[in-house]
């Protein structure tokens, strides 16, 4: 008996591992299927004759509905495991990138965006809240790790498809990429405990603030950070090849902005603890504005060297933003608070490129991205209105 108690930790730390491991992996997929479809934009282009308006709402499909269906989602599969939740979502994902693939006309590219944008819209709140109730009082720690992973699906996944492309036809490429998620839905099911005891750790957040109206600004604060966001890596492959770049300088200046963004979370998170919040969020909308004024006026070169710098700002700030959730959560429920920053942001991303996409059409490309960069100026005054909510803190600093 003493020697199974001795076990019993040892056990319970190795299934910790594997809980954040399965659900890193699962974010590093999702992640990267997401990001990839900016690669694949100047293919869908070329062979059905899109607008950028057009390619804003075939992106939306997928983005649309993948945000949409975060919370209902998350309620329907509450009575699944978290393995079995997270495998199966991962798997219908999969089969829609196979759809896609198939010689089936525009039409079977839409219906497989929309497929597999409801398979990748369980993970985020499933996986989150798995590392969260794993790890309870340290989940700060191990979601840091989880929400780095995702970066990494932006920086390799991406990139992966934009080499791919010229050798292979794009619904090859396309493909391959569902084939990946297949093997990865039946690693999860190989990877994560069956027994999820460990999961039922009760964490309570220390809430330092409960205001609905500091976390509605809050909220608005990262839609429209996302909206920066989105609507500059619309244009971006464009903006590459206008400037004389090919399919692989594509691939490599969005792994560039990608490996910045994943360096900015790190390097945001240590600002908003030495300047708070508020300032942090000021000086990196700032910096994007103006480094995305930059990159429309450089040459290749020096455009691409800026990239990784964008990457910083552009991402970084939703890391400061994710972890001010809690102290803002409405009446204290982080996990609906979570559940609808979640919806806002990813909602943003999936319709905010059609707006700045018809903006384009209707004027420039150059337009459309200085209107990108103009939004992120007007986050600076609404940033600015949280500081009477942060006031009695050091993130008023």
């Amino acid at each position: 008996m003493f020697s199974l108690q001795k076990l019993l930790p040892k056990r319970s730390t190795n299934s910790k591992r594997r809980n954040l491991f399965g659900a890193c992996l699962t974010h590093i997929l999702h992640d990267g299927y997401t990001d990839q479809l900016y690669a694949l934009l100047p293919a869908w282009q070329a062979q059905f004759g899109l607008s950028y308006m057009g390619l804003a709402v075939v992106r939306a499909l997928y983005y649309g509905t993948m945000g949409g269906l975060q919370v209902p989602a998350n309620r329907a599969t509450s009575w699944l495991k978290p393995r079995s939740a997270l495998a199966l979502s991962t798997f219908v994902a999969a089969l829609g990138f196979v759809a896609m693939a198939l010689p089936t006309g525009f039409a079977g590219l839409c219906v497989g965006l929309v497929l597999a944008g409801a398979g990748s819209s369980v993970q985020h709140p499933r996986a989150s809240d798995l590392v969260t109730h794993t790890y309870g009082s340290e989940s700060r720690g191990a979601l840091g790790i989880y929400n780095f992973a995702g970066d990494l699906g932006k920086a390799t996944l991406p990139a992966i498809v934009a080499l791919l492309l010229p050798v292979l036809p794009w619904r090859t490429v396309v493909g391959l990429m569902g084939l990946l998620g297949i093997l990865v839905a039946s690693s999860l099911l190989a990877l994560l405990p069956t027994d999820t005891s460990v999961t039922s750790i009760h964490h309570e957040i220390e809430r330092k603030r409960e205001s609905r109206g500091g976390f509605g600004v809050l909220l608005s604060i990262g839609v429209l950070d996302t909206a920066t966001r989105m609507g500059y890596l619309l244009f971006l492959p464009f903006l590459i090849h206008a400037r004389g770049g090919s399919s692989a300088t594509v691939g490599l200046g969005l792994a560039l902005v990608f490996v910045g963004g994943a360096f900015g979370k790190a390097t945001c998170g240590w600002l908003g603890q030495r300047v708070g919040v508020v300032w942090s969020v000021v000086a990196t909308e700032i910096a994007t504005a103006g480094l995305i004024v930059v990159t429309c006026f450089t040459p290749i070169t020096a455009m691409l060297g800026f990239l990784p710098f964008l990457g910083m700002v552009l991402n970084g700030t939703s890391s400061v933003l994710y972890g001010t959730v809690p102290e803002l959560a409405p009446k204290g429920n982080t996990g609906r608070a979570f559940a609808l920053f979640y919806t806002g942001v990813i909602g943003s991303g999936g319709l905010a490129p059609i707006a700045y996409g018809a903006i384009a059409d209707h004027s420039t490309r150059m337009i459309g991205i200085l209107a990108s960069a103009g939004t992120a100026v007007v986050i600076v005054p609404l940033v600015l209105g949280l500081r009477t909510v942060f006031s009695s803190s050091e993130d008023s600093k």
